[in-house]
């Protein structure tokens, strides 16, 4: 793969064979995030998990203390006083029917998350197989699928993210911004990290976290030492 100058620059300042400190990892990220826009701070964590295996599986969702720094564009769907709610607690978008419809036929992607009632997952089912792959499908373990619509837009919008291991047994997660200070994106990773240990299934063995690397949207990984979380 051929990189650009400003990406093999910020390689130099980083020893790929070595595992860095939490605090010295986050400097690093913020000091090669230096594309002409406000970078994403991500982070992939490779797990000791078969996520062939249903008991073995990883999946949840947490509030980050200081949000992602993104405007997350939240779709409800859901009909009368639950609709009502739903626009009151600053929903993007509500509906129901008519905006399957639109998802159905003219491809609208507009919105990062979805959130339901109950009651209206028959109807979302319709669009399971386009909402599943660009993982926007609601879920009641993510805490998308609730008649409490108020607290599930709120956490969205105050930064929630959701988690969920890959077919290659790794959780990707965008959980800051280069402008945030290192003091926030630590507590960031964190608070990420402790919902994933502690979502470590039973029939896991083994090393549970077998490597953590961040990342900004344009720049080279850097190798966090797992023990420090």
């Amino acid at each position: 793969m051929k990189r650009g100058k400003r990406y093999i620059d910020s390689a130099k300042q980083i020893d790929s064979s070595t595992l860095y400190d939490v605090a010295e990892a986050v400097d690093l990220v913020k000091s090669t995030a230096n594309a002409k826009f406000d970078e994403a701070i991500d982070i992939s964590v490779r797990l000791g998990v078969d996520p062939r295996h249903a008991d073995q599986q990883v999946r949840g969702a947490i509030v980050l203390p200081h949000g992602t720094g993104k405007n997350v564009r939240v779709l409800v769907f859901a009909k009368g006083d639950k609709a009502e709610e739903a626009k009151a607690a600053g929903a993007d978008y509500v509906g129901d029917d008519e905006l399957i419809k639109k998802i159905q036929t003219e491809n609208w992607f507009d919105f990062d998350i979805c959130v339901a009632t109950p009651d209206m997952m028959g109807v979302v089912g319709r669009i399971a197989r386009v909402l599943g792959p660009k993982g926007l499908m609601p879920n009641p373990k993510s805490g998308t699928v609730t008649m409490d619509i108020t607290k599930a837009i709120n956490d969205i919008k105050a930064g929630k993210v959701e988690y969920r291991v890959d077919k290659t047994s790794i959780v990707h997660v965008s959980v800051a911004r280069a402008s945030f200070d290192s003091v926030k994106i630590i507590e960031n990773l964190k608070t990420l990290m402790e919902a994933i240990i502690k979502a470590k299934p039973a029939a896991a063995k083994g090393t549970y976290v077998k490597s953590v690397v961040i990342s900004s949207t344009m720049g080279p990984g850097i190798k966090i030492n797992p023990t420090k979380f």
